[in-house]
Formats: C-alpha cells, sequence, structure tokens
C-alpha cells in the first residue's frame, strides 16, 4: 500500500514550492523529494500534460496512475473536504498504457524516508515504542 500518492502535494500543483504550513516545516516530505527535485518535477509536468489532456486535476491524474497499477488504496492526506471529494473524483479517470507507459519513463524510486523498512539495528531506541 503505497503512501504520498501526490508525493507530498507536489504531484497537485505545477510548481515546486509552495508557501505553506507543511512545505515549511514537513522534514520527512523534504528529505525525501528535495534531494530530487529535478528529476522528480519532469514527472511533474508530465502528469500536469495529462491532466490538461483529460481536463482533470493533477491531483486525479496522479491516483488514477496509482489505480492503474492495482493499487486499491493509497494513502492520501486530506486537509480539506473537497480534496475527498476530488480523489474520490479520480475513480472516473482512465489512463491508456501508453499514459501509465508515458508518466513512468522517467520515474525512479526514492528510498524510504520517514518510515522503517526492516527492524531497527540491536539497541535501537525507537521514540514512538509504547513499553
Amino acid at each position: 500500500m503505497p503512501y504520498s500518492p501526490l508525493a507530498a502535494g507536489h504531484l497537485s500543483h505545477t510548481g515546486w514550492r509552495t508557501d505553506t504550513l507543511r512545505s515549511r516545516t514537513d522534514k520527512v516530505s523534504m528529505g525525501k523529494y528535495d534531494k530530487t527535485e529535478a528529476e522528480d518535477y519532469r514527472i511533474v509536468q508530465r502528469v500536469a500534460e495529462l491532466a490538461a489532456k483529460y481536463q482533470v486535476s493533477m491531483s486525479q491524474i496522479a491516483l488514477a496512475w496509482q489505480w492503474a497499477k492495482g493499487v486499491a488504496a493509497p494513502i492520501v492526506g486530506l486537509t480539506k473536504a473537497a480534496h475527498l471529494e476530488e480523489a474520490a473524483g479520480a475513480l472516473a479517470v482512465h489512463l491508456t498504457p501508453a499514459d501509465v507507459d508515458y508518466l513512468e519513463a522517467l520515474y525512479l524510486p526514492h528510498p524510504i524516508v520517514g518510515a522503517l523498512n526492516q527492524n531497527p539495528p540491536a539497541g535501537t531506541v525507537l521514540i514512538d515504542e509504547k513499553k
């Protein structure tokens, strides 16, 4: 189950930088995406192109991309009811295999940041561990 299918909001608008509280404070997002901005922004541009082609939002293209790959339940962070409605509207967007290939041609997987992908080394103390 992929998390951050909108790449911390980067796939929801054409500008890489925004002036939001999250963009100023989300260290995990910064650590995950800011190092690969040049590569990732080319994908943002392709998402924008497909959004214009299908006359839908960029967020809907990003979610439709996930669904085209068989993802049934992407974890989407929502801060407004309109975001939920927009996400649900993505179910009506059907990308062609050529669209998916176009998006993925430039895609490079990111290292996992902000989540454990394996057991921590012996002696590591997890700050949110319940005892």
